[in-house]
């Protein structure tokens, strides 16, 4: 199983000089277990993963969304395997209470603001909506969802190959208490890639700016007493608010490794294998 991190920031990309080094793209993450390919949101870091993917052949790919804000699924109009006739795409995810997910992905790519439909796409592409609490398989690697706290609605995923285990929890508001579901969902996960926007001073709006409260995001603090009590073998920061200089996410990343040192930010290009992780206790 191997991780590759291919978009980071959360809500709006954010290219430029001061940002270069963690990555401006919104959130896509690939991993490959074996022969399996599974995409985590299709933010704008899917458009360099889709260039990668056809330079190794035909497509064959699993996309699995956490929901449908813009940052998770701007990047499928520029996806360019969508297009290609021999590539085959399953798109996973969940309704919203307002339209289908085929709906919802549809309705970004429809005149003015688009000039493709996406029933013009060239691929294959397969539709699945799921609910929480659901198990499924993708070929051999099992894949459990949990609902999370965002307005809207989002999902977490888990999956589990040969043996080893990543957690993607991303858009999640943590309570006053450990999040149970999620705390099910990442209980002895090898991986934890978790949504680590703001610190706890900026969440509570006693940093420069107004509370987040209710905004549908998390804080490092917040991740740390999740992998700490799901026993979790690295804990990865993710969804870096877009105004986070490269300086200000390797602060935050010192600040985790104090108090879980097995800690990393994700950064565009990272690949994490997971032979080199310890095993979660």
């Amino acid at each position: 199983m191997e991780i590759t991190f291919w978009g980071v920031r959360g809500s709006i990309a954010s290219p430029g000089p001061d940002t270069i080094g963690v990555g401006g793209n919104t959130s896509c993450v690939e991993v490959r277990c074996g022969s399996t390919k599974i995409i985590l949101d299709a933010g704008t870091g899917i458009r360099a993963l889709g260039d990668k993917l056809l330079r190794e052949g035909s497509v064959e790919a699993s996309l699995l969304l956490s929901h449908v804000h813009w940052d998770h699924i701007q990047g499928i109009p520029f996806f360019v395997p969508a297009y290609v006739p021999s590539s085959q795409i399953q798109v996973i995810g969940s309704a919203n209470g307002v339209m289908s997910l085929r709906d919802a992905l549809a309705y970004q790519m429809t005149a003015p603001v688009f000039p493709v439909r996406l029933d013009q796409l060239g691929a294959k592409i397969d539709w699945r909506e799921v609910r929480s609490g659901e198990r499924f398989q993708i070929n051999d690697v099992v894949v459990r969802v949990a609902r999370q706290n965002h307005p809207g609605g989002s999902f977490a995923y888990r999956l589990d190959w040969n043996g080893r285990s990543v957690v993607y929890a991303t858009d999640t508001e943590h309570f006053a208490c450990i999040d149970p579901e999620l705390y099910a969902l990442s209980r002895g996960a090898d991986v934890l890639i978790y949504d680590s926007q703001y610190t706890p001073d900026e969440y509570r709006g006693t940093a420069p700016g107004n509370s987040k409260v209710g905004w549908g995001h998390s804080t490092y603090v917040a991740g740390v007493e999740l992998a700490k009590a799901a026993g979790v073998g690295q804990y990865v920061l993710f969804h870096h608010d877009p105004r986070r200089s490269d300086a200000g996410v390797a602060d935050l990343e010192q600040r985790t490794r104090e108090l879980f040192p097995n800690a990393v930010a994700a950064r565009e290009g990272m690949v994490i294998g997971l032979d080199s992780i310890a095993r979660a206790a």
